[in-house]
């Protein structure tokens, strides 16, 4: 089934269950006892175990004996469910439709806004691959020795929310957000073609330039670096080609280090792009040089 359909067949005490075993997961349980859900669920042993069995049919929870007790765990579309509960509550998502992209780590979908606005829905899945990788790398990673990839993937969307909150404000080209819960983010559909795709371009140049000021806003008005920039998260438009910089979780702050190191990787790995598919002859350390004497 896909997730918009799983959505629609769970029921009121279905989320119950579900944000019974989040409760208890925020305790420190990796799994939650069958009993402590239904305490915390103030449903019936007999619902509580209806329900179980219905989820992990679902795959939304895994069960597991421990010490002869059961007990259970979310997975992470189980996760996903208690998210996409919360936006429609909050009238930020009415739909959810097919996968149109998969990350490194998140998974995007097509979705509606109230109203029949065509939105995107980002699900982070921070650690899906190397949990421990991600603790190293990351300097805003929790350093909690109990941390999961709850609690990773909802500190990455929240990030992510608020430096694209940010930087619309200071008209930067990315998605506008809409709205966020958990690990979830809702933001604007852009109608464009990736650029690691090679789309022919009227006036390759200008669409540089257009991610280079972005590049400089989020620099010097914003006081953040993206980090990851390539050709695999900038989103052109067809019909006017303005690029998008998309894909934020990741940034670091200016003051930061590494930051300065992160800023010329960033303008280097995209002019090279435009260098050799579009036939430019542009000088990545100029633009960088540029961008740090400006800000």
């Amino acid at each position: 089934m896909l997730p918009g359909e799983i959505y629609k067949s769970l029921t009121d005490k279905d989320f119950k269950v579900l944000a019974a075993i989040e409760k208890g997961i925020s305790r420190g349980m990796e799994y939650v006892a069958l009993e402590t859900i239904e305490r915390i669920s103030g449903l019936h042993e007999g619902e509580v175990i209806l329900v179980l069995g219905k989820l992990h049919e679902l795959g939304l929870v895994r069960r597991k004996t421990i010490a002869g007790y059961k007990a259970y765990r979310l997975t992470y579309i189980g996760y996903d469910m208690l998210a996409f509960r919360t936006l429609v509550n909050k009238n930020i998502l009415e739909a959810l439709g097919n996968k149109i992209g998969v990350g490194k780590e998140s998974e995007i979908y097509i979705g509606l806004a109230p109203g029949g606005l065509k939105v995107v829905v980002k699900v982070l899945r921070i650690g899906r691959t190397s949990f421990q990788r991600t603790r190293l790398l990351r300097s805003w990673s929790s350093n909690k020795v109990s941390t999961t990839w709850y609690e990773e993937s909802k500190l990455a969307a929240e990030r992510e929310f608020k430096a694209l909150k940010t930087l619309s404000s200071i008209n930067a080209l990315v998605p506008v957000p809409l709205g966020y819960n958990r690990h979830v983010i809702v933001t604007e559909y852009i109608e464009g073609v990736e650029l690691y795709k090679r789309p022919e371009l009227r006036k390759p140049e200008q669409v540089l330039e257009y991610i280079i000021d972005t590049i400089s806003k989020a620099y010097r008005e914003a006081g953040i670096v993206h980090g990851d920039l390539s050709e695999y998260n900038i989103i052109v438009t067809v019909s006017d080609e303005k690029p998008y910089v998309i894909d934020w979780p990741q940034y670091i702050y200016r003051e930061e280090p590494n930051a300065l190191q992160l800023l010329r990787r960033d303008v280097e790995y995209v002019v090279k792009f435009f260098n050799k598919v579009y036939g430019l002859n542009i000088d990545h350390m100029t633009i960088y040089n540029r961008i740090v004497s400006a800000g």
